[in-house]
């Protein structure tokens, strides 16, 4: 009787965990099972099962607080259900087929702290309510056909450790709003169309490691305060329209190093 009691208890507590993962949380996974082919996925989901046990699915608290789809099939549109997902704080779609814009409703997930989207097909604007995201630390974009300009809103995201939008359709200038994101450690823009010269405020983000402008359409000259960067060991901007070359890094081991002056014939690019 005591081991029936016992049953019927782990019973009853797994049944009140599953009933408080709430119904708009449920739908806006439902959703995005029905707009990306959930059926065709590499690893799909029993929308008959608890959620916990849904692939990719993590739970805490009775509440969807993680994501991870990366490299699962996934084709068609992100629903704007997805913004439903208040409690989200990682979210990884990338290596997938996804097409369509970035849905704005990605805007109300607060509590987010990684977004990536990265290796898909994504097309239209960076959306402006991405600057919502107090808390993101990781945004990685990369690789896919995003046009349109780099946001104002960005410079909102003073948590942000890595901004990656290289190998998009992004033009129009690089933001001065950049300059905030203070603890900044990684950003890439190659491979895109951006134009104008690279804002002083760049000189602002000490903390870069690495710094990717490479393969654009940027003209003038680099502010010269980037090459005293501490902790600089990834630096590319061949491929644009500066007043100069200027040397590449690739695992350098100290940035101070940089010649500002060098001449063309000794200079390293990034297809070396």
């Amino acid at each position: 009787m005591k081991t029936f009691k016992l049953t019927l208890m782990c019973l009853f507590v797994t049944a009140i965990t599953i009933a408080n993962v709430s119904t708009n949380e449920k739908e806006a996974l439902i959703a995005l099972y029905n707009s990306t082919e959930g059926d065709h996925w590499k690893n799909t989901w029993d929308l008959n099962t608890p959620i916990e046990s849904w692939y990719g699915v993590t739970v805490k608290n009775n509440h969807v607080v993680e994501l991870n789809l990366e490299f699962n099939n996934l084709h068609g549109n992100l629903p704007q259900e997805l913004g439903s997902l208040v409690y989200l704080q990682k979210l990884n779609f990338g290596f997938n087929k996804i097409t369509g814009e970035i849905p704005a409703t990605l805007g109300n997930l607060k509590q987010m702290t990684s977004l990536e989207l990265f290796m898909n097909s994504l097309e239209g604007n960076i959306p402006n309510e991405i600057g919502e995201l107090s808390k993101l630390e990781i945004l990685r974009l990369y690789s896919n056909k995003l046009s349109g300009e780099i946001p104002a809103t960005i410079g909102n995201l003073v948590s942000l450790k890595e901004l990656l939008l290289g190998s998009n359709n992004i033009t129009g200038t690089i933001p001065t709003q950049i300059g905030t994101l203070i603890n900044l450690q990684k950003l890439s823009l190659i491979d895109n169309e951006i134009t104008g010269e690279v804002p002083v405020e760049l000189a602002q983000l000490s903390q870069l490691e690495e710094l990717i402008l490479a393969s654009n359409e940027l003209t003038g000259d680099l502010p010269f305060e980037i090459s005293h960067f501490p902790k600089l060991e990834m630096f590319m901007v061949s491929d644009n329209k500066l007043n100069q070359d200027y040397i590449s890094m690739v695992n350098g081991n100290n940035p101070n190093f940089l010649d500002f002056n060098t001449n063309t014939d000794a200079t390293i690019t990034d297809n070396d």
